[in-house]
């Protein structure tokens, strides 16, 4: 596999995906974005309500996070996002689009597949006590502790053929932006 143009930091709710995205990012001199911030405001009023998200919910969200990668990855721009992608399927959307790699038109008319987004993802492991209690610790944010259970249910970790590397959350965030820049060199 090529160079990832993208580093995926994924996990459930509270493994740390925010901080250790924004520290690589900024080690690295890539652009940074957390998937929260694209949460459409009927997803985050059914998170507060302690509402698990539904494929639904998250599947126009997971294509607007493929479209802002592919855009970046194209124009030569590297990227580091961190998303919960908990399900495979949520992490094929967003390295290929909703419907795999779709089609587009070029100058002369004929049908060409877009590029796929080059990732490298990057799961960050730890038990549910470990992750619940920093959840608790966590302060104004519209993900609660409660749904953390649901969260561990729905985890598909990555496996072969996935370009991915699993570090425990038991490890401080500089510690795991060290071993993401090992995998990466």
């Amino acid at each position: 596999m090529a160079a990832p143009g993208a580093v995926l930091v994924m996990g459930v709710s509270g493994s740390g995906k925010s901080t250790v995205g924004a520290l690589l990012a900024s080690e690295l001199g890539w652009k940074f974005y957390d998937a929260d911030d694209y949460h459409p405001e009927e997803n985050r009023q059914k998170m507060g309500k302690g509402i698990p998200l539904s494929d639904q919910d998250r599947i126009p969200w997971l294509c607007t996070l493929h479209d802002i990668l592919q855009r970046d990855v194209a124009s030569g721009q590297h990227v580091v996002l961190a998303c919960s992608a908990l399900k495979k399927v949520y992490r094929d959307i967003l390295i290929q689009g909703k419907d795999g790699a779709p089609l587009k038109r070029d100058e002369s008319g004929k049908e060409e597949k877009t590029a796929e987004v080059k990732l490298l993802v990057v799961h960050l492991t730890g038990s549910f006590e470990v992750i619940s209690g920093r959840l608790l610790k966590r302060k104004g944010h519209f993900m609660p502790p409660e749904l953390l259970q649901s969260q561990f249910n729905t985890l598909e970790p990555p496996s072969a053929p996935e370009n991915f590397i699993q570090i425990s959350v038991d490890k401080n965030p500089s510690e795991i932006v060290v071993i993401i820049m090992e995998t990466l060199k």
